[in-house]
């Protein structure tokens, strides 16, 4: 049995510990928002947040997990800056890549608060959206850091 903190809620799985972080999420604990779409850390589309660094759970094994704390878009507030820059901005088209993309935000923003253009193209070239939203993207990404400057950080 392993025991992981998800969204601040301890969860105990029966699983492999080898089992990618992933499918824990998605098969074990039905937490869905989380995808599955390249399996080799590539796409970005399945990143949460292990103590708040971006992560891509189809890569790491969750024994490799331990007590930390993993966040997955369900776990922010519904006032958090990127939810409602997100939503403010219209940023989804079809969805599917924007848990994903927003975790990857919420770490980048932690470490860059104040981000340039430049910036937050190099933040997110990793993370592959076959939409297009990119540009509504960036526009969310400036709203979210101007929200978040406001409140304090």
């Amino acid at each position: 049995m392993i025991t992981l903190q998800i969204n601040g809620i301890k969860k105990q799985v029966d699983v492999d510990s080898e089992t990618p972080l992933l499918w824990v999420l998605r098969d074990n604990l039905g937490i869905t928002s989380v995808k599955y779409t390249c399996g080799i850390a590539e796409c970005g589309i399945c990143t949460v947040l292990i103590d708040g660094e971006a992560v891509r759970s189809c890569a790491i094994p969750v024994k490799d997990v331990g007590a930390s704390e993993v966040t997955t878009v369900e776990g922010l507030t519904e006032n958090h800056p990127v939810k409602v820059a997100w939503i403010e901005k219209q940023v989804p088209q079809c969805g599917y890549c924007q848990p994903g993309i927003m975790l990857q935000t919420v770490d980048f923003l932690s470490r860059q608060p104040d981000p340039t253009d430049e910036q937050i193209d190099d933040a997110m070239d990793d993370v592959i959206c076959r939409c297009g939203s990119h540009p509504r993207l960036k526009n969310a990404i400036k709203m979210a850091a101007e929200i978040s400057s406001k409140q304090g950080g």
